[in-house]
């Protein structure tokens, strides 16, 4: 049970680590400092974007449109951290 616990946190940890990532990479997509026709830079961003896009689609639906913001990413990742602390106070304390 321990071992699934710290694998759940980890997975949590990873999955914000490919939110930010992709955060990163679109930034310098859209400042023309990489450019998508390069193949690796194009593989990079498309996981990224199959991997977070579904979380933050569902994110948009109930944000307002702000125009080119997108704050969805920064609520994903407070959520990740939520969930996070969740299991830290909750579930840990019947585990250990």
């Amino acid at each position: 049970m321990i071992a699934i616990f710290y694998l759940a946190l980890q997975i949590l940890k990873l999955y914000s680590y490919v939110v930010i990532a992709n955060v990163v990479i679109s930034w310098l997509v859209a400042f023309n400092v990489i450019n998508t026709s390069n193949r690796f830079v194009y593989m990079i961003l498309d996981f990224t974007y199959r991997l977070t896009e579904p979380f933050l689609r569902k994110i948009r639906q109930f944000l307002p449109n702000l125009g080119a913001f997108d704050i969805s990413p920064i609520i994903l990742l407070l959520l990740i951290w939520f969930i996070e602390m969740c299991m830290k106070l909750y579930i840990a304390p019947m585990i250990f």
